[in-house]
């Protein structure tokens, strides 16, 4: 025992560098065993604080190193428990108990297109019939299939219609998605639909996230009115996070072709965008004088970069995957800001923690684990390339070769995941992404900025031209590997 032990406290001591890097891993753990629970724990939550507390003092008192560690590993243990419980609780709001046809009457909060391609609304402050208001929903879903085109429907819009409602479902087959368990974050009750006309009451005055979400309508359909009609959807999707006008076969043939990711806001976007914001900022100063700020251009630009993208989280409806490429980008952007590496395994577990903890629901998501699975395997892949390159000249065929690495890397990491989640893996998918991404940097992301830039002055048409350029290259691709059958689901 005396030998492993030492063993033990010498292996445990090698890591030491990497204790932090580990520790979202364990806090994972603990929030996975919350959620693998058959139902909510019923003994007192004081029993888990006398757990972290103990687990806290052992910590600290223990002169053990191999001790410590395992108080120190249970106690991020209990927090992500804890952390769990806490949020599921947070979010409690009443869920339809039966099926439900009837009036239904609520305020209009985001609009959307069902999988069916049909219009789809969220309501908040609903009234169901002679339900209860202690019983009633705090949000409802509700699909519109009347042939009525709707337009007259916006946010904050107070409406009344008659429709079916019926609580959120639990997963089709064992250990397939949770769609009632995703509801249950989100507030959701009962989703359904109706086939009778919506009509609006009265438009209140609404809350900011409302206004917001009005404003991103606006400029979508602005954006849309000045893109052809192949790309108009593509374009307000990737720009304001609006997929209510992109056509059904656009997005089969990037789901089929493995694009899909491009078409949400999510960390290769925000990651394009601060690309390019960072590096026009700095060519922007790189022609300053000495003396008058350009030894602190690099920082300038981080800053420049880092307002952009709170812009562009806003543009887009703050979503989870958009909040998620947020934190991370501002983790990279504050480490240039106090001169630490931007790209490192500690910032990817700072990142981990603090969404973790915000909200631990994440972790069950497609989303999540494949953006931190690309994430970590690029981090470590690129350090030990540059480690191998050190004092080598670059070739000029150097930036091809890293779109090839970094698709190949990530594509690699992410394919179990997707298998996993989505019972399908597209085998042509890493010469879709070579043949698209790069296309999304050099024009697309460029002139999404490009047009915004040059909105208010009514010149916005040369930047949405470049966009229109890559999006149909895009499109165009994914249509080719559809039509080709390049992919195959899992057996």
């Amino acid at each position: 025992m005396g030998r492993i032990k030492s063993a033990l406290e010498r292996e445990i001591l090698n890591q030491r560098a990497h204790w932090f890097n580990w520790s979202p891993v364990i806090l994972a753990f603990g929030i996975g065993a919350y959620f693998e629970l058959p139902n909510e724990p019923n003994f007192s939550p004081y029993i888990w604080i006398s757990i972290i507390e103990v687990c806290g003092f052992g910590f600290i008192v223990f002169p053990s190193i191999a001790t410590r560690v395992l108080f120190g590993a249970t106690l991020i243990f209990c927090l992500g428990f804890c952390a769990a419980a806490f949020r599921a609780n947070h979010v409690s709001a009443p869920v339809l108990k039966y099926r439900y046809y009837g009036p239904i009457e609520g305020r209009v909060i985001a609009i959307d297109k069902s999988n069916s391609d049909a219009l789809r609304i969220t309501l908040d402050g609903v009234k169901m019939g002679k339900i209860s208001a202690k019983r009633t929903p705090d949000r409802i879903r509700l699909s519109l299939l009347s042939k009525a085109k709707n337009t007259h429907l916006y946010p904050g819009s107070i409406i009344e219609t008659i429709g079916f409602m019926m609580p959120p479902q639990s997963p089709v087959e064992p250990s397939g998605f949770d769609f009632r368990r995703y509801a249950w974050f989100l507030k959701l009750g009962a989703v359904g639909y109706t086939r009778k006309p919506v009509g609006v009451l009265e438009s209140r005055r609404h809350s900011l996230d409302v206004a917001l979400f009005k404003y991103r309508m606006k400029f979508s359909r602005q954006l849309q009115k000045n893109m052809p009609d192949r790309t108009a959807g593509f374009t307000a999707a990737i720009m304001t996070g609006d997929r209510s006008a992109i056509e059904r076969n656009h997005v089969i043939a990037l789901r089929q072709s493995n694009l899909a990711h491009l078409l949400a806001i999510s960390g290769l976007h925000m990651g394009l965008l601060v690309g390019v914001i960072f590096g026009a900022l700095r060519w922007i100063w790189m022609p300053a004088p000495l003396f008058l700020l350009q030894s602190n251009a690099k920082k300038i630009a981080a800053i420049g970069a880092l307002i952009f993208a709170f812009i562009y989280l806003g543009l887009s409806g703050f979503n989870i995957a958009t909040q998620r490429a947020f934190l991370m980008v501002s983790l990279m952007l504050c480490a240039i800001l106090f001169d630490r590496r931007a790209l490192s395994l500690r910032a990817v577990a700072l990142a981990a923690w603090l969404i973790l903890i915000y909200r631990p629901e994440s972790l069950l998501s497609a989303g999540f684990q494949m953006s931190f699975a690309a994430t970590f395997a690029l981090v470590i892949s690129f350090r030990w390339i540059n480690n191998h390159r050190q004092g080598r000249q670059k070739r000029w065929f150097s930036p091809i070769l890293t779109v090839v690495l970094t698709s190949l890397i990530a594509g690699l990491a992410t394919a179990p995941i997707a298998a996993a989640h989505f019972n399908q893996i597209v085998h042509f998918g890493l010469l879709a992404n070579i043949l698209s991404v790069p296309v999304m940097g050099a024009l697309v992301a460029p002139g999404a900025i490009l047009a915004v830039s040059l909105m208010p002055f009514g010149g916005e048409g040369i930047g949405l031209w470049v966009v229109d350029f890559g999006l149909d290259w895009i499109l165009t691709v994914a249509s080719f590997f559809l039509a080709n059958k390049m992919q195959y689901p899992v057996l």
